[in-house]
C-alpha cells in the first residue's frame, strides 16, 4: 500500500540527518530510498512528518470545521464541503493517502527494530504507528490495520475499529515490555523529530496513548476492558507526558511552515478562507477569555456553515507558519488523567490535574489562567460526575485549537460535549458555546460522525468496505 505523499505538507528532513545538510529539502523524497537497507535514521524522519503533514493540515482542517472553531468564508467556496457534510469519495483522498504512506515508513522501521533487536527505533515506530492508526479509525471506522504496508499484500483486509483498539494496546504492551538497556544498534538522536532521542518521553507518550485508547472505549461495548485498563494504569502508577509530543521545527518558508498553515495560506493563496465561527468565539467573549485574541483576528462571527452570508467584517482565523504539530499535548495528556481520576479514583487529585491542564494552554500563549480557575472555568468539585466530565471536555475542546480538532470532535462524539444547541445560532435562544447544526447542512439535521472511505483506496483495494453514511456513529460513540 505504498502511496504518493501529499507533498506540499511534507517537509522532508531526510537529508538533514543522512548528511551534514542544514537546509530543510522537499524534493529530497524519502521513497526513494531502498528500505532494507537505509539506515534508521532516515526512514525515521520521512515517517514523521508524513503523519505531522496529514494530520496537521487535512485532519485539522476537517477538525476544525466540525468542531466549528471556524467556518467557511462567505466570500470563497474551498471547504465548502466540509462545512455543509457534502464531503464525498472523491473529496481530500490525500488525508488517507498520505497517512498510509508515511505509515509504510514508520512499519518499516518497526520491522526492521524488530529484527534487529533495537528497542529504542521499536518503541518509538510502534507508538507512532499506534497514535496515526488511532486518529485514522476514529476517523474512518474500520481501516486495514494487521495486513496494512505489506509489500506482498495488495489489497489489504479492512480491520473492524473494535479489533484494531484491541491490536493497538497489544502492540504498546509489547514494545513497551522491551529492556530499553539492552536496545542494540543506532541509537536515536536528531532524526527523532518528536523528542531528540529522549526515551523516557517516547515511554510516557505510549502510555499515554494507552490510557487515550482505553478512556475511548468508556460508553463502548468494550468499557469492561477499558475500566480494568485505566485501573491497572492508575495501581501501576505508569507516568504520563507532561510535555508536548510535538514537531516543532517550522519555520516562514515555502515547504517548511505548519503544514495547516502551508496548505491554508501558501499553497491555496487564500488567507481568509477560514473564519471565526460564532460556536466557539462566543463561548471565548462570554467568558472574557484572552485566548479569543490569539485565535482570531478582529471582527464579527459567522453562523456555522453559514457560507451564503452578506455579512461583512468577518473576523479571519489566526495562522502561524512555525505554530507546532501537536501529535498529543501537554494538555491533552493532563486532560485525560484528570478524567481518569474521577472515573477511577474518587476524584483525587482531578481538580488539580484539570486546573494543570488549563494553566499550560493558557501559558501557551503567554496568558494566565489564574483569574480563570477560580472564577468562570472553576472545577466543579461540588458537583456531579457528569458536570465535572463537562468541564473537562468542554476546556480541552478550547484548547485544542487549531490544529487538534479533529481530537475535539472525537470527544464530542463520545461524551455530548460541547453539547448540541436544539436552536439555530440564528435564534435568540442559542446558548453559547454549543454546537449548532451548519446553515447550509445537506444530511437532514445529522452531524457528520467520520470521513468517507476516499476513491483511491476503493479503486485500489478489493478489499474496500462498503461507503458508510458521513452520519454513521464510530463504534465506541
Amino acid at each position: 500500500m505504498k502511496m504518493k505523499k501529499f507533498i506540499f505538507s511534507i517537509i522532508t528532513l531526510t537529508t538533514v540527518f543522512v548528511s551534514c545538510n542544514t537546509e530543510l529539502d522537499i524534493n529530497s523524497d524519502p521513497d526513494l530510498l531502498n528500505p532494507d537497507n537505509a539506515p534508521l535514521s532516515a526512514q525515521l524522519p520521512a515517517g514523521i512528518t508524513g503523519i505531522v503533514g496529514s494530520e496537521g493540515a487535512g485532519m485539522a482542517i476537517f477538525g476544525g470545521f466540525w468542531s466549528q472553531y471556524w467556518t467557511q468564508s462567505n466570500v470563497a467556496n474551498q471547504f465548502k464541503d466540509i462545512d455543509n457534510y457534502s464531503a464525498s469519495t472523491s473529496d481530500y483522498n490525500f488525508i488517507w493517502d498520505g497517512m498510509y504512506d508515511a505509515l509504510g515508513d514508520i512499519r518499516n522501521v518497526k520491522r526492521r527494530a524488530l529484527a534487529e533487536g533495537n528497542w529504542k527505533y521499536y518503541l518509538i515506530a510502534t507508538t507512532l504507528e499506534v497514535q496515526a492508526s488511532q486518529v485514522l479509525t476514529d476517523m474512518y471506522g474500520s481501516i486495514p490495520y494487521k495486513e496494512a504496508n505489506n509489500k506482498l499484500i495488495l489489497s489489504p483486509h479492512f480491520d473492524t475499529g473494535e479489533e484494531i483498539y484491541g491490536y493497538m494496546i497489544d502492540d504498546l504492551n509489547d514494545a513497551l515490555s522491551k529492556d530499553l538497556s539492552q536496545s542494540t544498534g543506532l541509537v536515536p538522536g536528531s532524526d527523532d523529530l518528536i523528542f531528540g532521542g529522549d526515551m523516557t518521553n517516547w515511554t510516557k507518550f505510549a502510555n499515554t496513548l494507552k490510557l487515550k485508547i482505553y478512556m475511548r472505549q468508556t460508553n463502548s461495548s468494550r468499557a469492561a476492558i477499558a475500566d480494568a485498563g485505566i485501573q491497572q494504569l492508575i495501581t501501576d502508577g505508569v507516568a504520563f507526558l507532561d510535555t508536548d509530543a510535538s514537531m516543532t521545527q517550522f519555520v516562514d518558508e515555502i515547504n517548511q511552515s505548519n503544514p495547516l498553515y502551508e496548505y491554508v495560506v501558501r499553497r491555496l493563496n487564500v488567507a481568509t478562507n477560514l473564519r471565526m465561527s460564532k460556536t466557539l468565539s462566543s463561548y471565548l467573549i462570554d467568558n472574557s477569555d484572552t485566548r479569543k485574541a490569539q485565535y482570531y483576528l478582529a471582527g464579527n462571527a459567522l453562523n456555522q456553515g453559514d457560507f451564503n452570508s452578506t455579512a461583512t467584517n468577518i473576523a479571519v482565523v489566526k495562522l502561524s507558519a512555525t505554530t507546532p504539530v501537536l501529535l498529543l499535548s501537554k494538555e491533552e495528556s493532563l486532560f485525560l488523567q484528570a478524567e481518569a481520576m474521577e472515573r477511577y479514583n474518587g476524584g483525587v487529585g482531578a481538580k488539580a490535574l484539570y486546573d494543570a491542564a488549563v494553566t499550560a494552554n493558557f501559558a501557551r500563549y503567554s496568558l494566565s489562567a489564574s483569574s480563570y480557575l477560580t472564577g468562570v472555568y472553576s472545577y466543579p468539585v461540588a458537583g456531579t460526575f457528569d458536570q465535572k466530565l463537562e468541564a473537562i471536555i468542554t476546556q480541552k475542546w478550547v484548547a485544542s485549537f487549531p490544529g487538534n480538532g479533529f481530537e475535539a470532535f472525537f470527544e464530542t462524539n463520545r461524551t455530548g460535549y460541547p453539547r448540541t444547541s436544539a436552536v439555530p445560532q440564528t435564534d435568540a435562544g442559542y446558548v453559547s458555546g454549543q454546537l449548532a447544526y451548519a446553515a447550509n447542512g445537506v444530511t437532514g439535521g445529522l452531524f457528520p460522525k467520520r470521513i468517507v472511505y476516499p476513491l483511491t483506496e476503493r479503486n485500489a483495494n478489493t478489499n474496500a468496505l462498503t461507503l458508510v453514511p458521513i452520519t454513521t456513529p464510530i463504534w465506541w460513540e
